[in-house]
């Protein structure tokens, strides 16, 4: 499903502040993949899921999602192929907006825009049963306004909204990181259903070592730019928080 071939990133180049965040990363992922990534600050991690979105161009190397080269691709065109959550609960939604009408944007993504009626009634029918999913009771609360939600219900509401339109790449970039341990718990036990309803293809970025033992199928370790540990099926089930610190610490 994604072919990461090789890809260069460095950031200021040839001036005091140049730094090599991305040095010939190789990572495939197949399809319906879980893959966790862990890291310590500056290993990677981000400016690998940027590099796969579009945030910015790879210096080198090719980025290739089901048979469709992205390397050359603006982020904005790489928007139908990706679903994204960011760390930050005040991105991925229009605040001053309803639930309802946030989730009727994201079903519309990639289509041209027209003049009919906004939102059908068979449409509102079908939110309602999505949102129920959640289980945080938002289908009682449709034309509330998004900015009045809490950080863990939008995260939860943002999620739905990036894989309304099944997306051929689901990226989760330190998504539970600003909430508070039992919302992020929450979240992620949404997040994890979502996934597997669905059978998206997944990474999902988070400093919790503990999450990313028990969530996907695969996890990956990124260090200095480069994938260090790649482990998956009955290896990961068999991982533990103490060997993942001494695999750190080991690099």
């Amino acid at each position: 499903m994604l072919q990461v071939n090789s890809i260069y990133k460095t950031f200021n180049p040839g001036t005091v502040n140049e730094r090599v965040a991305l040095n010939g990363l190789d990572l495939t992922l197949n399809d319906g993949d879980f893959v966790t990534v862990i890291g310590g600050n500056g290993a990677g991690k981000s400016t690998l899921l940027n590099a796969i979105a579009g945030t910015f161009p790879v210096d080198a190397g090719s980025i290739i999602l089901d048979g469709t080269d992205l390397t050359g691709l603006a982020e904005h065109k790489r928007a139908k192929y990706l679903g994204r959550v960011f760390q930050d609960p005040m991105m991925g939604t229009a605040p001053t907006m309803q639930i309802v009408e946030n989730l009727a944007l994201a079903a519309r993504r990639g289509d041209k825009r027209g003049l009919k009626w906004g939102i059908t009634k068979d449409e509102y029918e079908k939110y309602h049963e999505m949102l129920k999913i959640l289980e945080l009771g938002l289908e009682d609360r449709m034309t509330t306004k998004v900015g009045l939600l809490s950080g863990g219900q939008r995260q939860a509401l943002t999620l739905l909204m990036a894989t309304l339109k099944k997306p051929q790449l689901l990226l989760l970039d330190e998504h539970t990181a600003a909430l508070d341990p039992k919302t992020a718990a929450k979240v992620l036990e949404i997040s994890d259903k979502v996934v597997k309803k669905n059978n998206l293809t997944t990474m999902m970025i988070t400093h919790n070592m503990k999450d990313a033992i028990n969530f996907g199928n695969r996890l990956i370790m990124v260090e200095d730019g480069k994938v260090v540990m790649d482990v998956s099926g009955e290896e990961k089930k068999k991982l533990t928080v103490a060997q993942l610190i001494e695999a750190f610490s080991n690099i």
